[in-house]
């Protein structure tokens, strides 16, 4: 016998009423949560992220060693390399070459290695951070010098990011590719060097406001100043940054300044109380943190991890980047792996050897769904834009073809949802982004960039 209630029938009206009722509670009850879904929690990655931060010291970015072509140096070294490989006489026959040496099917290959070579004379570094923290050596300066040497270099630093980063792109002194971002990494809130990271970063931003450069710069483009606070251990130090950048912003009338965060202790990813700690780092930077940066050797060292198995595809790096992925995940910050400290360099074998390391280093990441990492050599540039572009050609006809069936219904071959819609142009616009695809490939969607984008963020048009 059923003892349960039985609603009222829909014509009576009751049911309506009832519906209406439930809706009020669950809106009073869902209040907060619903500007967390309507917000916070739908804001995916949709501007262009970098693919990679190239780190250059300090001391190689200033006084006698300043070169404000740096990127297109790096550039002319990557080629140099590449040229040299298999004896070709062209880099894009050699391009060719390392990309079936290093697994790309033949039928690809002559593509990816022709767009590897464009890529690396067109744009070879999209992000650069003069280090001003582990980076940075002072050898050859006496002690009592120290403070001194690294204002004057913080404040040529500042020089060289307005040339880059500055409006004038036809300025005489700008003559080869810039990055399109670039900043400081400043060294961080430990309390031994924490007055010192201060000043390197008010000359920094003083410098730039004096140039009239960093007002304009956070208007027209918030991401392409980047300011990489590293070591943070807390919360409470990004609330203090936060502070700091506040009283800064109201003493040069400028508006809101953001920044990265670099997670390199366990600390950073497991708070003292046992909760993760990510999420308190992004709530803490109220808005202002750009990214997430996974630091590969102070973390692994942290963890016990001996120095000849440290490596971006230790276990337990895959542990903390497990928990940055789902900290970052769709609240509209991006996510970065680290380093590989494995020079391709010495001899052509040495060379290979290299490559071959961070090639599969670079594709195993993309696959993981992490799409920025770190660059130390510019040898290293050859196999970033490599891997970054034969990772996008590989599946993107396929994700245009299979969109464009979403897009116009048909489910012939495919049935896919929106959340699959979402991911697919993501894919597609990150492999227009990073030379990949051109933009009559990318047509074949059927749709513009721009409803790229509303699918991207929505799944539906």
């Amino acid at each position: 016998m059923n003892t349960h209630p039985t609603l009222p029938g829909p014509c009576s009206g009751h049911l309506s009423e009832l519906t209406g009722e439930l809706g009020a509670l669950a809106d009073a009850r869902l209040t907060g949560t619903d500007r967390l879904v309507r917000g916070r929690w739908a804001t995916p990655v949709t501007w262009r992220q970098p693919v990679h931060t190239v780190y250059v010291p300090a001391q190689l970015m200033t006084g006698d060693a300043s070169d404000p072509d740096i990127a297109g140096t790096w550039g002319d070294a990557a080629l140099s390399t590449l040229e040299s490989y298999g004896s070709a006489a062209f880099p894009e026959t050699a391009a060719a070459a390392l990309a079936r040496e290093l697994g790309v099917p033949d039928a690809e290959a002559d593509t990816v290695g022709t767009l590897t070579v464009a890529k690396l004379r067109r744009e070879p570094v999209e992000d650069l951070r003069i280090d001003f923290e582990d980076g940075y050596t002072r050898r050859g300066v006496p002690p009592e010098q120290w403070d001194s040497d690294e204002d004057d270099r913080a404040a040529e630093a500042a020089g060289i990011l307005a040339r880059w980063l500055g409006r004038d792109a036809t300025a005489p002194d700008r003559t080869g590719p810039s990055p399109a971002f670039a900043g400081i990494r400043f060294r961080s809130f430990d309390p031994d060097v924490r007055d010192r990271g201060l000043r390197t970063l008010v000359i920094v931003l003083a410098g730039l406001h004096d140039r009239g450069v960093l007002a304009d710069l956070l208007e027209r483009d918030r991401r392409a100043l980047r300011l990489t606070f590293p070591k943070v251990q807390h919360h409470s130090q990004v609330e203090a940054l936060v502070e700091v950048l506040t009283r800064i912003e109201e003493k040069f009338g400028v508006p809101e300044i953001p920044f990265e965060v670099q997670i390199e202790t366990p600390q950073a990813v497991t708070g003292i109380d046992g909760e993760a700690e990510p999420a308190r780092i992004l709530a803490a930077g109220a808005g202002r943190i750009l990214a997430l940066h996974y630091g590969t050797y102070d973390y692994s060292a942290s963890m016990g991890v001996d120095a000849a198995r440290q490596s971006m595809e230790h276990p337990v790096a895959d542990h903390a980047k497990d928990v940055l992925q789902v900290a970052t995940a769709a609240v509209g910050v991006e996510l970065s792996d680290g380093s590989t400290n494995r020079i391709p360099a010495g001899s052509p074998a040495e060379i290979l050897d290299g490559w071959r390391l961070h090639h599969r280093l670079v594709t195993r990441h993309l696959r993981r769904g992490i799409r920025q990492g770190w660059d130390l050599h510019p040898n290293q540039l050859v196999t970033r834009h490599l891997a970054t572009i034969a990772y996008f050609r590989a599946s993107w006809e396929e994700s245009a073809a299979r969109l464009r069936a979403y897009v116009t219904g048909d489910t012939s071959r495919w049935m896919d949802e929106p959340a699959t819609a979402k991911a697919m142009a993501g894919y597609l616009l990150r492999a227009r982004g990073c030379g990949a695809v051109t933009d009559d490939e990318l047509s074949l969607t059927g749709v513009t960039t721009g409803q790229l984008r509303t699918l991207q963020v929505t799944g539906r048009l």
